[in-house]
């Protein structure tokens, strides 16, 4: 049989970072192989499971650029599937538990305790073997030494996670189980149950956990963990999908920047490191830079129009071509589309923010005669381009006797209203003489010249 893995998620909230990477390493074991990736919705919580939720879940991997080749396709019919192993919900598989559970019953492998039914653990130690941990030995501990068997059924008649997971792993042909190394306690007791039913265990491999940068375990409370800060606009899903390739898995030449295609037709599970990995936010932000700088324009210039409009910027008496020349000089500057409202008003209202620290530090007395002089010689030039201007600049402070800065630094300013930005003479050639000349004449004013 080809390989066939599973994502199985419990729909009780927002989409774990960590159940991404899980689910992403699934379908890049897939693709790689040429298997199935299976989509399966633990909702056996009935008091916490919603529909929203699975469709949190749907969103997310749809997002990432996850299809499921099985599963569920409607987050309020569970009856709604494609494949034919289903049904994909667990809450939909109470008969096939049913049964399962009267087996073990008949082969005198579980029996009823005080309402609940409990299998019958092995007293000796158990190897599990992992494609990832390599080969690991779990003993009984001295508590379940007195009394190893645990429940699989509770007393109100609710199956157990590790029951339900292995019947649904069995009845579906799952090969491989890809999950995180926390589960690797309970592998021993989902043998145990794979080889009571009869049945070859699947072939396991536990990936190490996503902590935050302190080394403490990452919650869903904790900054980055959810998926929904990736998803409201601010970065783009192969950047993510980018980084949490890196969470766990390494390309043997080190390189940074992938593409899932990429990675897929190298991914593999015995590459997976043992150790494990730290949330970088400052590394995720890097990369999403990186992808937007190769973002092809039009969807680039989509992007960065949406986060404007999010943020009151009102371009629609800009012309196409001049919102173009404007998005492209923030490509090589982006980290964040988060940044596009602030940092880009000025090239559509003269009403920008002005940063008092930086008025501060370059529109000042001293500025005001060299302001001047630069008003009088951008007038003169005869081509009001990048090249032209950045030529100006030079000779001309030095004729003044200043550093370049001197002209540099109050021009940013009277412009943007801030001290950094995109390239000033690339800036000056979008805005156009009469406006450069305009602003620079307004913040002159202002300083009493």
């Amino acid at each position: 049989m080809s390989v066939q893995v599973r994502f199985a998620p419990s729909p009780t909230g927002l989409l774990h970072v960590g159940g991404a990477r899980t689910a992403l390493f699934n379908w890049l074991f897939a693709r790689h192989h040429g298997g199935d990736f299976i989509l399966r919705i633990e909702d056996t919580d009935e008091a916490r499971n919603t529909a929203a939720a699975v469709q949190i879940i749907f969103d997310a991997l749809r997002w990432l650029g996850l299809e499921w080749d099985e599963g569920p396709v409607s987050a309020g019919d569970p009856t709604a599937s494609k494949g034919d192993r289903g049904p994909y919900f667990q809450s939909c598989r109470k008969e096939i538990y049913r049964r399962r559970i009267q087996e073990l019953k008949d082969k005198g492998l579980a029996y009823e305790r005080d309402g609940a039914v409990k299998f019958r653990m092995t007293r000796e130690p158990v190897i599990i073997p992992d494609l990832v941990a390599g080969d690991v030995e779990r003993k009984l501990t001295d508590r379940e030494e007195a009394d190893p068997d645990f429940v699989i059924v509770r007393s109100d008649g609710q199956p157990v996670f590790h029951l339900v997971n292995v019947i649904d792993d069995l009845e579906m042909g799952i090969t491989h189980v890809v999950r995180g190394e926390d589960h690797l306690s309970n592998t021993s007791k989902h043998i145990q149950l794979f080889k009571a039913f009869g049945a070859e265990p699947p072939k396991f491999a536990h990936i190490p956990l996503i902590l935050n940068p302190d080394g403490s375990k990452m919650s869903k409370r904790d900054t980055g963990a959810s998926m929904g800060t990736y998803m409201d606009g601010f970065f783009l899903p192969e950047a993510v999908i980018n980084y949490l390739c890196l969470l766990g898995w390494s390309p043997k030449d080190d390189s940074q920047l992938l593409k899932i295609e990429d990675v897929a037709a190298r991914f593999d599970l015995p590459q997976i490191l043992r150790g494990n990995a730290r949330f970088d936010m400052g590394k995720l932000q890097w990369l999403n830079g990186e992808h937007l700088k190769t973002a092809a324009p039009e969807r680039f210039h989509a992007l960065c129009l949406r986060e404007l409009g999010r943020g009151g910027v009102d371009v629609s008496g800009a012309r196409p071509e001049y919102l173009a020349a404007v998005l492209e000089t923030y490509r090589e500057k982006y980290q964040q589309l988060i940044d596009a409202p602030a940092s880009a008003a000025f090239y559509f209202t003269d009403d920008y923010v002005m940063d008092p620290e930086a008025a501060a530090g370059a529109l000042n007395a001293e500025a005001a005669p060299l302001v001047e002089r630069l008003i009088a010689e951008l007038e003169k030039l005869p081509q009001f381009n990048a090249d032209a201007i950045q030529a100006l600049y030079k000779p001309l402070s030095k004729e003044l006797g200043v550093k370049v800065g001197a002209l540099v630094a109050p021009t940013r300013v009277a412009l943007t209203g801030s001290k950094v930005g995109p390239s000033l003479y690339h800036l000056m050639e979008i805005l156009g003489r009469e406006k450069v000349c305009s602003r620079l004449r307004k913040a002159l004013a202002g300083l009493g010249a």
